[in-house]
């Protein structure tokens, strides 16, 4: 007769959960949370980054100067085709690109606002911009939604105020990190770090995120009056 035998002739060793350690004192508790993110469908995301700005006041601003210069010097030729003097400021700029030479103060400090002007358009139009809209997943190919880091921040806030024992908080949302600092006045702070851990690792679940920021809490009793 044969001892009995699991279903794989081997055991399985199950999931512990332990309490975690106090080490931030008794006056302030501080933990990064770990959680799942929801499941998202293959290729739901598209590798779709942050929301392209639409960079009007650049854009607005480089057109206006371009607009006024151009006009300008097509009156001046205008002008001059009609069989009249060049306009003073023309010839006062012609005269001072001929004459003066190029390791000159001022032509080196114009050259250098140019420069900058030029290096700051290409940024503005190699970088996508609105930091704080969040990308959201994306369930349906032809839908794309953002959230913007205020609003999230403030979900996030009014979630841990539902936490018993959290007098106050304050969310500092970021592109890849959540930092919560919450004030409580009474209840254990281990105990109350691990429900926020819970409550806000669901709501940045529930925000839908393409890519959920990492969390990071940090609980303190209130300071002293006086």
């Amino acid at each position: 007769m044969s001892e009995p035998q699991g279903s794989e002739g081997s055991t399985r060793r199950l999931p512990v959960m332990e309490k975690a350690e106090k080490d931030a004192g008794p006056s302030q508790s501080a933990s990064a949370a770990a959680y799942d993110p929801l499941p998202v469908l293959d290729g739901e995301n598209g590798g779709d980054g942050r929301f392209w700005s639409a960079r009007r006041i650049p854009a607005g601003i480089t057109a206006l100067l371009i607009l006024v210069a151009a006009g300008a010097f097509l009156y001046d030729i205008a002008a001059v085709r009609a069989d009249r003097t060049a306009l003073a400021w023309r010839r006062e700029l012609a005269r001072q690109l001929a004459e003066r030479p190029l390791d000159d103060i001022w032509v080196l400090v114009g050259a250098g606002v140019a420069a900058a002007l030029g290096i700051w358009l290409v940024v503005l139009a190699v970088t996508p911009g609105l930091r704080d809209v969040l990308p959201m997943r994306r369930p349906h190919a032809d839908v794309r939604a953002g959230l913007h880091r205020d609003a999230a921040a403030m979900v996030l806030r009014d979630r841990a105020l539902e936490v018993s024992g959290v007098q106050s908080a304050r969310v500092r949302m970021g592109r890849t990190r959540a930092g919560v600092r919450a004030v409580s006045h009474f209840r254990d702070l281990d105990d109350v770090r691990a429900d926020l851990d819970d409550v806000l690792a669901d709501a940045v679940r529930g925000l839908g995120l393409a890519r959920p920021p990492a969390l990071s809490v940090h609980v303190r009793r209130p300071g002293r009056k006086g």
